[in-house]
């Protein structure tokens, strides 16, 4: 276990889908500090808007990478499922909340009180009121929904769907669906601009990101990444939302996007094997995405754009957390 956080500088945490914990990276020196217990299958990772406790979506249910024959796997551990909740002082695991099915990921609204759960074999989407955990709305949305992201207003939550090409829109004070926006194939992450005005969803097969005028839930426009291989799995803004940063899966690369213009800045090549969970330092000097194959994450100095460091983390790193 790592020791309890201190002044230094950021912390990053990094989800790891084929074990049973997270691993904890100094970003003042990008050495790791060690791992936290949290439960099965750890994917989808958050800090709460307090900053005091870390929220994980772990899932009892096989791994089934493209091509898996899903007659053949085990059954799905369900008593596995749930969201684990870290406090951040003591950097131990302090309870894990039931959420519904295969939790892959989610968001927690600005004051804390309310989580919004994908649930990727039961296509819905779980409302979780916190701190008691109770479920207020299950929410039937498209199958495989993967992405969730709160639009900074919090009056809609907007959830990705692998499987019907689509984000269902959800206005959060009836808890019911009010949009769907068909978008490339299987779209996966979503970021949304600080005024709440658009959004960017990748779409990993699509080999694109669409730009949704928040507002109205409308597509205004796709940006192709045009990279050998690129599969846009997750985006996350510059601190001052002026840049769009994608990671491009097996492409191995990960995507600059001017948000002034939503045309491609320039592609950054060499950044790990099938990059996908991504995160930023508040000062934007340094990116940090989740290599899965490769067990490792990969330190990229913004202002160069070179990966300057690979950090061992632990088996199949897929989402980032960075506690400021």
């Amino acid at each position: 276990m790592p020791a309890a956080r201190d002044s230094r500088g950021p912390l990053v945490y990094v989800s790891n889908e084929e074990s049973t914990e997270i691993s904890v990276i100094d970003a003042s020196n990008d050495t790791l500090l060690g791992h936290i217990f949290v439960g099965k299958r750890p994917r989808g990772i958050k800090v709460s808007p307090d900053g005091k406790k870390l929220f994980v979506a772990l899932s009892g249910s096989p791994m089934a990478p493209p091509g898996t024959d899903e007659s053949k796997l085990p059954p799905p551990d369900r008593s596995a499922d749930g969201i684990a909740i870290v406090d951040l002082a003591t950097q131990k695991l302090e309870r894990t909340l039931s959420t519904g099915d295969d939790p892959e990921s989610f968001d927690i609204s600005a004051d804390g009180k309310t989580l919004y759960v994908s649930n990727e074999d039961a296509a819905t989407a779980t409302v979780v009121s916190l701190p008691s955990g109770k479920v207020m709305a299950v929410i039937p949305v498209g199958g495989e929904p993967e992405g969730v992201r709160l639009r900074p207003d919090g009056k809609v939550v907007y959830v990705t769907s692998e499987e019907e090409n689509e984000v269902a829109v959800i206005d959060t004070g009836a808890n019911k669906v009010i949009a769907k926006i068909e978008t490339g194939a299987r779209p996966r992450g979503i970021a949304f601009t600080a005024d709440g005005s658009r959004a960017y969803v990748t779409a990993e097969q699509g080999g694109s990101v669409a730009v949704i005028d928040a507002k109205k839930h409308k597509i205004i426009s796709e940006i192709r990444i045009e990279s050998p291989g690129a599969k846009p799995m997750g985006v996350i803004l510059s601190p001052r939302g002026e840049t769009a940063y994608v990671t491009c899966g097996r492409g191995g690369v990960v995507a600059v996007i001017d948000v002034a213009t939503n045309r491609v800045l320039r592609i950054l090549q060499g950044i790990g094997t099938r990059p996908w969970g991504i995160g930023i330092t508040p000062d934007g000097r340094k990116l940090y995405t989740a290599n899965g194959p490769s067990n490792d994450v990969s330190v990229i100095d913004l202002s160069t754009g070179v990966v300057s460091k690979r950090i061992s983390a632990g088996r199949g790193p897929w989402g980032i957390a960075i506690v400021h």
